[in-house]
């Protein structure tokens, strides 16, 4: 199903992050997610996302209660919530709102245009551009971030978003992947991309 585009968004600023996951989720595709590191910048477009909505989602880690895990959730929105998968991938969240109800967005792909070689080493020379950060897990990797970031504030870094510009892009959505558990949840569209994007992490 395809998504109107809308016009530009205004510079990204506290309130900009507080609204409902669905809302913020599209309006961060075509936006640039941006890691300063000591040995340079990483950071790309922003192109594919999944909005968690909160307690009632049963996808979402806040319908389990607030925990020192999901805690940043529970804060105010505009900062990034990370968390470890399987023991091994760290997963980036744009924590949204509205006010302190525990949303957020999972940043599942990124067209990387700065750093690349950086990513490379981390990601490894023999995986394809397109490939480097597209899945959530390769996103963290790709730009070097673990739970020590968790909680970072994303209007002032290390990791920043930077506001999108010109319009939203041509947007598709649909299901999020790997919510099978979630009941009712796992059929709503709740995962946005760039249409006909070749950096996302599923087609």
């Amino acid at each position: 199903m395809s998504v109107a585009p809308a016009g530009p968004p205004a510079t990204p600023d506290r309130t900009w992050f507080d609204r409902p996951s669905d809302e913020l989720a599209p309006e961060l595709l075509g936006a640039r997610l941006v890691r300063d590191t000591p040995d340079g910048r990483i950071g790309g477009r922003i192109v594919e996302v999944e909005a968690y909505r909160g307690p009632e989602d049963l996808a979402a880690h806040s319908s389990r209660g607030r925990t020192a895990r999901n805690a940043v959730m529970f804060g105010p929105p505009g900062h990034l919530y990370v968390y470890l998968i399987y023991g091994l991938h760290h997963c980036l969240n744009v924590v949204a709102g509205p006010g302190d109800k525990p949303e957020a967005v999972l940043v599942r792909a990124l067209d990387l245009d700065e750093g690349v070689d950086l990513a490379r080493q981390r990601r490894g020379h023999a995986v394809a551009e397109r490939r480097l950060a597209a899945g959530p897990g390769n996103v963290g990797s790709a730009l070097g971030v673990d739970r020590g970031l968790n909680g970072v504030d994303l209007l002032r870094g290390p990791v920043r978003v930077e506001p999108r510009s010109g319009p939203r892009p041509p947007t598709s959505r649909g299901p999020r992947i790997g919510v099978d558990y979630a009941g009712e949840w796992a059929a709503r569209p709740l995962r946005f991309w760039i249409t006909d994007d070749p950096h996302i992490s599923r087609r």
